[in-house]
C-alpha cells in the first residue's frame, strides 16, 4: 500500500461542531457589538482561536490590549466547550464510523491532525477516540495552519515519514498545510471544490477505495 498513516483533520471531517463554533463565537462578538454571520464564520475554518478572534475584531474599531484577547479567546472556548458537553456519536458525519473501523481492520495507523485544542474532548463524546494512535492539537502546536506544523508533529507521533503519511482535509488552509508537508491529501466539503488536492472526494466513504 502507498500510505502507511492517515491524518485527519477534526471539525468537518470526522464531526460536525462548526455549528457550535459559530454560535460560541457570535455570542461573544454580539456582546462586543461586532457584526458576525456565517460568512464572516467561514473564514474561520481550520483558524487558530487566537487568530479567527482577530478575524472578528477587525469588524471593531476598538483595540484590544493581548490580555483582553487572551480573555476573549477564553470566554468564546468556555462556551464552546459547553456546547461539546452534549455531543454524541450522533454528531459524526456521515460514514465516518464505519469508514474509520474499515481502516484499522485494514491495518493503517491513524492520527488527528487539528487546531483545535478540545479535540480529544471531542473524540471521546463522539466515542472515536480509541480508533487513533495519535492526536496532534492546538495543545502541541504553535504555528496554526496553513503551517504544516500540525501534520509533521502527526506523522512523527505515528512514527512515519511525511510522505507515507495521507490527510484528510476539508479546508483549503488545511490541504495547503498537507501540501507544505509533502504529504498527499484527500479533500472533502469545501476544499474538494478547490481541486487542489491530491483527491477530490464526494464523501468520507471514497476513503476506503484510494488507499486500498
Amino acid at each position: 500500500m502507498k500510505y502507511k498513516g492517515i491524518i485527519f483533520d477534526l471539525d468537518g471531517v470526522l464531526v460536525h461542531t462548526d455549528k457550535y463554533h459559530y454560535l460560541a463565537w457570535k455570542q461573544t462578538a454580539d456582546r462586543l457589538g461586532i457584526y458576525f454571520d456565517e460568512k464572516i464564520n467561514n473564514k474561520l475554518r481550520g483558524v487558530s482561536r487566537m487568530a479567527s478572534l482577530e478575524i472578528i475584531l477587525e469588524g471593531s474599531t476598538k483595540k484590544f490590549s493581548d490580555g483582553q484577547k487572551q480573555k476573549l479567546a477564553e470566554e468564546k472556548n468556555s462556551v464552546y466547550r459547553r456546547y461539546l458537553e452534549g455531543l454524541t456519536q450522533k454528531d459524526l458525519g456521515e460514514g465516518v464510523l464505519q469508514t474509520l473501523e474499515k481502516l484499522k481492520a485494514m491495518g493503517f495507523k491513524l492520527a488527528v491532525g487539528s487546531s483545535s485544542r478540545n479535540a480529544v474532548l471531542i473524540l471521546k463524546k463522539t466515542g472515536i477516540y480509541g480508533f487513533f494512535d495519535a492526536v496532534s492539537d492546538g495543545n502541541n502546536i504553535s504555528k496554526p495552519k496553513p503551517d504544516p506544523e500540525v501534520f509533521i508533529k502527526a506523522a512523527g507521533m505515528l512514527g512515519l515519514m511525511c510522505g507515507q503519511c495521507l490527510v484528510v482535509e476539508d479546508a483549503v488552509s488545511g490541504v495547503l498545510a498537507a501540501t507544505a508537508a509533502n504529504m498527499d491529501c484527500a479533500a472533502i466539503g469545501d476544499a474538494a471544490k478547490h481541486k487542489i488536492a491530491t483527491y477530490n472526494l464526494e464523501s468520507i466513504n471514497q476513503l476506503t477505495d484510494i488507499v486500498s
